[in-house]
């Protein structure tokens, strides 16, 4: 890569970095650090919503999808486009009212309200345990970006490298520092993507009539894609809005419910047409590029020995002339880091607010910050060193959500509209849906139809909850 990008990729990281080192003065207590004192506007919220939700792992994967499947690969952020508006009607108007009033920082601490203490430990390890994965996915995402990119530089150093620039501001900034760099990250990524890539590579490959010629025609049709495929991806996403801490930590740093509920709806806009289309669109660019030719003197000839998710940074380092190869990757670190940041700080608000504060209370604000910036950088630590192990993106981002689903859903769906939930009907239902799905994934196990592990792990937790609330309604 040239000096010249190398250079402007350099002044995005300092200028990122800059802005965690502004809000790091300014934090006072748990509230600044954590929910930005309850009091940050629908634009900022939106953005920064969007940005975590959609993201690194997703603008990469996208790109995966797009290379394998064409156009049809949209379809997985239209059940984003659901989930952001479904939430925004069923979930904000019992949340913010709730988290206002009760002071609350983490999703558990509602299962907390609703059922026991108990229940919210186990919630905030789950939920912990799930952001942990979620962090690593995106450090990943980043790592396979710049190492596709950038010569002689290594995944693993990639790795370490993005993990510094991640965990650092986010660990001096909190989640003020992260919801402003996502609304800049957010602009620089859409900018990029609209007036540098998309038109960049298109013009590269030689437009819609090479792509026409080169790839199969169910690529470029909306059809192409199971029904197996829609269920699976609208069981394991849409609830997701219902049980991602990210989520929570923007519903409490709203101003108020009018304000919650337009940055959702915003951000499902966002999600999809928008970055829909536009990541499968370069994915597919790719898979152009691949069967042209273009790609043959890195080693890559075929689909066969080509990673889905490195085509898309494959073809950015082929097409983009200098400066704009420094500006198109500032874009999608940008998506990435966006995403990133929010999941350490969901992962840090658990661990402290759900676990610590338990074992160790009584602290001072003072101390409580420096608690939750060490609990923080430990976990960026876990999530580089998850990351080495698993090395696919989507599937690592996938199993996290799939962990999370199946085992918080159906009791959050209990405390908000059971009058009495049990507490112990909350606790069998998140041990045994989590169990049920990451038993079966692991397991490799064939299964009815094709469809997710997901599927079975929420039912099991919904039989689960619905026979244990039944027999303690009955016998208490």
């Amino acid at each position: 890569m040239h000096w010249i990008d190398i250079l402007i990729f350099a002044l995005y990281f300092i200028a990122m970095m800059g802005v965690g080192f502004y809000f790091y003065r300014k934090n006072d207590d748990l509230d600044d650090y954590y929910v930005g004192g309850r009091n940050m506007g629908s634009a900022h919220i939106g953005l920064s919503v969007v940005a975590t939700d959609v993201g690194g792992g997703f603008s990469i994967g996208l790109g995966g999808l797009g290379f394998l499947m064409g156009v049809s690969g949209s379809w997985m952020l239209f059940t984003g486009l659901i989930g952001a508006w479904l939430s925004a009607v069923f979930l904000i108007p019992k949340v913010v009212k709730l988290g206002k009033s009760e002071n609350f920082h983490t999703f558990p601490q509602i299962f907390g309200h609703y059922y026991n203490a108990d229940v919210a430990l186990i919630a905030g390890i789950i939920s912990g345990i799930g952001y942990i994965g979620f962090t690593s996915s995106q450090i990943l995402a980043g790592a396979k970006l710049a190492s596709a990119t950038i010569e002689p530089l290594s995944l693993d150093v990639a790795l370490i490298v993005m993990g510094i620039i991640v965990v650092g501001y986010t660990v001096m900034g909190g989640i003020k520092a992260v919801i402003y760099t996502d609304t800049i990250q957010w602009a620089i990524l859409m900018g990029g993507l609209v007036f540098i890539g998309i038109p960049i590579c298109y013009t590269a490959i030689g437009g819609i009539d090479a792509i026409r010629a080169t790839v199969p025609p169910e690529m470029l049709q909306l059809t192409n894609i199971t029904w197996q495929q829609c269920i699976n991806w609208a069981v394991t996403i849409i609830p997701i809005w219902f049980v991602g801490m990210t989520l929570y930590q923007r519903i409490f740093a709203s101003r108020d419910e009018k304000t919650a509920k337009r940055a959702w709806f915003i951000a499902g806009l966002f999600e999809w047409p928008i970055m829909a289309f536009m990541g499968v669109l370069l994915g597919l660019f790719a898979r152009v590029a691949l069967e042209q030719g273009m790609f043959a003197s890195m080693g890559y000839t075929s689909i066969e020995n080509m990673d889905a998710e490195m085509g898309l940074p494959v073809l950015l380092k082929m097409a983009l002339p200098v400066g704009f190869m420094g500006l198109m990757l500032s874009a999608y670190f940008s998506a990435i880091m966006s995403t990133a940041d929010s999941c350490l700080m969901a992962a840090s608000g658990n661990i402290l607010s759900d676990v610590v504060k338990k074992i160790f209370p009584g602290q001072t604000p003072t101390a409580r910050i420096i608690e939750a910036q060490g609990i923080t950088l430990l976990i960026g630590i876990l999530g580089v060193l998850l990351a080495t192990y698993l090395q696919n993106v989507l599937e690592l981002m996938l199993y996290s959500y799939a962990f999370m689903v199946s085992g918080l859903f159906v009791p959050i769906l209990g405390g908000l509209y059971l009058k009495n939930p049990k507490p112990a009907a909350a606790l069998v239902a998140m041990v045994l849906g989590g169990t049920v799905t990451l038993t079966l994934i692991f397991l490799d196990a064939a299964l009815p139809f094709g469809l997710d592990a997901n599927i079975f792990g929420i039912t099991a937790s919904a039989v689960s909850f619905g026979a244990v609330q039944w027999a303690a309604s009955r016998w208490s």
